[in-house]
């Protein structure tokens, strides 16, 4: 499943893992935003690693998953630059 995953997390340490963690899992398409193809297991072991207080602290942080059926994905626009990769590109191995 493609999950558009989008963080903003209050300090830089913080936020500096979040999107080293992410970029293992997917394609960065904006600063805080990233696109994802996951398993049903990695969905699960990527939430749990997030939750871990090195990344997240709930009281000031905010993380979003957001899944896009097929369907769905075929209706994105993007308007302006065009990403290089497809985030199901065989680069993206976890």
């Amino acid at each position: 499943m493609l999950y558009l995953i989008c963080y903003d997390v209050v300090h830089d340490r913080r936020r500096d893992r979040v999107s080293r963690l992410l970029e293992a899992y997917g394609l960065r398409v904006q600063k805080s935003v990233f696109e994802c193809m996951l398993t049903t297991d990695q969905y699960d072991s990527l939430q749990k690693r997030l939750e871990h207080k090195r990344f997240f602290n709930p009281n000031e942080d905010q993380i979003r998953f957001y899944p896009l059926s097929p369907r769905h994905r075929k209706l994105v626009r993007i308007l302006g630059v065009q990403p290089e990769r497809q985030v199901d590109d065989p680069v993206f191995i976890v």
